[in-house]
């Protein structure tokens, strides 16, 4: 039996309601179609619910497909229609922003923002169960760059329809024509829109980022990365400014506050993260394809490291071009990280 047989025994199998068969159809898919709605909606959490939204509606929808799209198409045309019913179910509602008072009066940002308050970090464990499928021909982006925060950031800033459909040609690859189909549009109307999207993108992304960035996992990324931990485990702000670069940027969502230079960064951290000698340890992962830490405070009365979110590194050349601290906890069980540790229990680097 061929593939082509094999799926439509499966299809037929799984019409009847055999669960099973479903399964073993629309499984392959599972973890890209998880990427897709992250990439649309930023955040984790909702992209996990939107896939289980998508499979259901597939499974109730499966006597409507006629197979004219392959499974994996179909299932795209739905999970990216979800994304967008989504975001405006969202966008009636307001804003959750995060208290912006804190133990101390944060400093003057460079400046006020309204970038994606709900942006979450994407754990590379999760990013290593994508299968091994190429993008289309006419894509753009490298899965490198489709899952960084760069472009997650950028993606954000563009209304919904655009950022489905420069995600489905531009990262995924797929034809003007089955784009057109999965929204209920026409290619002329999708080429307006991705013409619209490039031109947003190309304005907010920075090309010497992804051009001079060293390779993940290399010498060059693991000796930036241990010397940045070393620095700021020992709260030396003078070493970790020679870390960064001139122009580095400091965000921390979900406030929409933002710090650039050298002058913004060092104030910020010597009178903010790094003040009265507070100590962290810094347990290394990654998220979107970059070096990342798991950040824990160290509590000077008792053995106890409390989490402090997940701090995100972007490179460029040998130094640190910017630093996302995500604020929530709740995020680094997604990491296989503990909400606190025992100081004799932190893993060696």
């Amino acid at each position: 039996m061929d593939a082509t047989e094999d799926r439509d025994a499966l299809l037929a199998a799984a019409r009847g309601g055999d669960g099973e068969a479903f399964r073993l159809l629309t499984d392959p898919y599972r973890h890209e179609l998880q990427v897709h709605c992250y990439r649309i909606l930023g955040s984790v959490q909702d992209a996990e619910d939107l896939l289980q939204e998508t499979l259901l509606a597939a499974w109730r929808g499966l006597r409507g497909y006629e197979g004219r799209a392959s499974v994996r198409a179909w299932l795209y045309r739905i999970a990216t229609n979800r994304c967008l019913n989504a975001l405006r179910d969202s966008a009636r509602r307001p804003l959750d922003r995060a208290a912006l008072h804190g133990e101390v009066p944060l400093p003057e940002p460079t400046r006020r923002r309204g970038r994606p308050t709900w942006l979450e970090p994407y754990p590379d464990l999760l990013l290593e169960e994508l299968p091994d499928r190429a993008p289309g021909p006419e894509a753009r982006y490298e899965m490198r760059e489709s899952v960084s925060l760069a472009f997650l950031v950028a993606l954000q800033e563009l209304p919904p329809r655009q950022r489905a459909v420069l995600v489905l040609r531009d990262v995924l690859g797929f034809r003007g024509a089955e784009v057109a189909d999965m929204l209920d549009s026409t290619e002329g109307a999708v080429a307006s829109a991705l013409k619209r999207a490039r031109l947003t993108l190309a304005a907010e992304m920075s090309d010497a980022d992804r051009d001079t960035a060293p390779l993940p996992d290399s010498p060059d990324e693991r000796r930036i990365v241990e010397e940045f931990a070393r620095a700021f485990e020992r709260g030396d702000v003078g070493t970790l400014l020679e870390l960064l670069t001139d122009d580095v940027w400091l965000t921390m969502p979900p406030l929409p506050l933002e710090y650039q230079g050298h002058a913004a960064v060092g104030h910020f951290l010597s009178t903010i993260a790094l003040r009265d000698r507070r100590r962290y340890v810094l347990v290394p992962t990654r998220a979107n394809g970059q070096p990342a830490f798991g950040a824990y405070v160290q509590d000077p009365r008792t053995p106890i490291l409390h989490a402090h979110g997940i701090l995100v590194l972007t490179l460029r050349g040998g130094q640190v071009a910017a630093m996302t601290r995500f604020m929530d906890t709740g995020v680094l069980s997604r990491f296989g990280l503990p909400r606190s540790l025992r100081r004799g229990d932190v893993p060696p680097r």
